[in-house]
């Protein structure tokens, strides 16, 4: 899987916006929200709420990484 930045736009609480991930960021918030069965951009608001100051993306990244620890502690 490539690890090049890719640039999304999305549209969160009636805004639309623009987030840059690394393909498998993507792949894997796509994969938890299909998990969760709700759509990608339900799962980047709710990300979005509790990002307190963080940057959109990074807080997106680090939902995935906790995500994946979480799964693999389980």
């Amino acid at each position: 899987m490539s690890a090049r930045v890719v640039k999304r736009s999305l549209s969160i609480k009636g805004h639309r916006t623009s987030i840059s991930l690394e393909e498998p960021f993507w792949a894997e918030l796509r994969a938890i929200a299909g998990a969760r069965g709700q759509p990608l951009a339900a799962l980047v608001a709710e990300i979005d709420l509790g990002r307190g100051e963080a940057n959109l993306s990074s807080a997106i990244r680090v939902y995935v990484l906790e995500s994946v620890r979480a799964a693999r502690a389980a």
